[in-house]
């Protein structure tokens, strides 16, 4: 892995060097999916092996009609989840943490015995299943730790285990909560300190955090939800692995150039971080807990990997992330093998229904697993 001095000095003015043909075709896709989705505001990003080839932001960030530009700040939502990954995919290549070491032995107490805490999880509800003791950071990344997504959407809004760990896919949000707690409580770590020093600094992210910044303020994304009804961003004052950042489609492109040019992370680490993990077998991420599908109706190369989603299509591999909550609606699609990368951030989640359309006008043909992602909103 880079020193974060040598990451930085690979940080310049001159690795934004956008492409007029590019930003003019991003441009005329994003007027037609606004105009198809009445989505208010988006931005897109897209690099090439370092390079940034386009960013910008599009309609408006509030109700006021205030314009969305490239250095608004919006929420990440899961994004989160990404970053979190990368940041571990470091510890773990400096044998910092092990990820198929048990969380249980990374903390002094039995995690039951911790009870039920508002900042991290419902960890007193498991008290009755031993399965605790085996769940790992890679079950974690991989979102195979049984767990629902939180313990509030549960019958009874307990945590329980749904399945033996590892042993299938089922995104969860609280299991991320469950791995920020094992590197705070039990390496006595700052999970908003660590991302910060090891992505946000090195990789030029000024205007990204994991916590709300009163600096923010200026220039804030609200968002819209499916009814056109308008929501204020939340002023998130807890650092939360499973999804608390705010970041600008400027600081997205940063990120997502430095992924594309293999920065932070040695070949080697990258590697591992992207390669599939775990098949998914549901015909959907959502619900989290869908029973697995017949072969025939799964999406083929599908691939839980380590805080991503790998998939396989005519341009090769490729893994991805999104980003959802009632008025966000956020995608990172990358290819590997020809190091492209687009990033969407909308404040509107209508736009979501034109995420398919603005990823191939970036990338072209990916594969990206839209049917899954997407259900309700790709024509089957």
């Amino acid at each position: 892995m880079l020193g974060l001095s040598a990451a930085l000095a690979m940080i310049a003015p001159a690795a934004v060097a956008p492409s007029s043909g590019m930003q003019a075709r991003i441009d005329a896709a994003a007027e037609a999916a606004m105009a198809r989705t009445g989505a208010k505001g988006l931005a897109i990003a897209v690099v090439d092996r370092g390079r940034i080839l386009a960013v910008r932001g599009y309609g408006r960030r509030n109700a006021a009609g205030a314009p969305l530009a490239g250095d608004t700040v919006m929420y990440g939502a899961s994004l989160t989840k990404m970053i979190v990954g990368y940041t571990v995919m470091q510890m773990v290549a400096e044998g910092k943490v092990d990820l198929d070491r048990p969380i249980a032995e990374y903390l002094p107490r039995p995690l039951p015995e911790y009870g039920n805490l508002d900042a991290y999880g419902h960890w007193g509800d498991l008290a009755g299943d031993p399965r605790w003791r085996r769940i790992t950071m890679r079950h974690v990344l991989t979102h195979s730790t049984g767990f629902a997504n939180f313990a509030f959407v549960e019958p009874d809004g307990k945590l329980r285990i749904h399945f033996e760990p590892g042993s299938r896919y089922a995104y969860s949000g609280e299991g991320m909560m469950l791995l920020q707690f094992a590197l705070e409580k039990g390496l006595g770590l700052d999970l908003g300190k660590e991302v910060q020093r090891r992505v946000f600094a090195p990789f030029g992210m000024t205007n990204t955090s994991l916590i709300w910044r009163a600096d923010f303020a200026r220039n804030l994304a609200d968002g819209w939800k499916s009814d056109g009804s308008v929501e204020p961003h939340d002023e998130r004052s807890r650092v939360r692995a499973a999804g608390s950042m705010d970041t600008t489609i400027a600081d997205m492109a940063r990120f997502a150039a430095a992924v594309s040019a293999r920065r932070g992370l040695s070949k080697t680490a990258f590697a591992r971080w992207v390669r599939p993990q775990l098949p998914i077998t549901s015909r959907a991420q959502f619900p989290t807990l869908l029973p697995e599908a017949p072969a025939v109706e799964r999406t083929p190369g599908l691939s839980a990997a380590l805080g991503v989603v790998a998939f396989t299509g005519p341009q090769g591999p490729g893994f991805y992330k999104g980003g959802h909550d009632d008025s966000t609606g956020n995608t990172f699609v990358c290819l590997e093998r020809a190091r492209r990368c687009v990033v969407i951030l909308s404040n509107d989640v209508r736009a979501e229904a034109a995420f398919p359309d603005l990823v191939k006008a970036a990338l072209g043909d990916t594969g990206a697993p839209w049917r899954w992602e997407y259900p309700q909103l790709v024509a089957k």
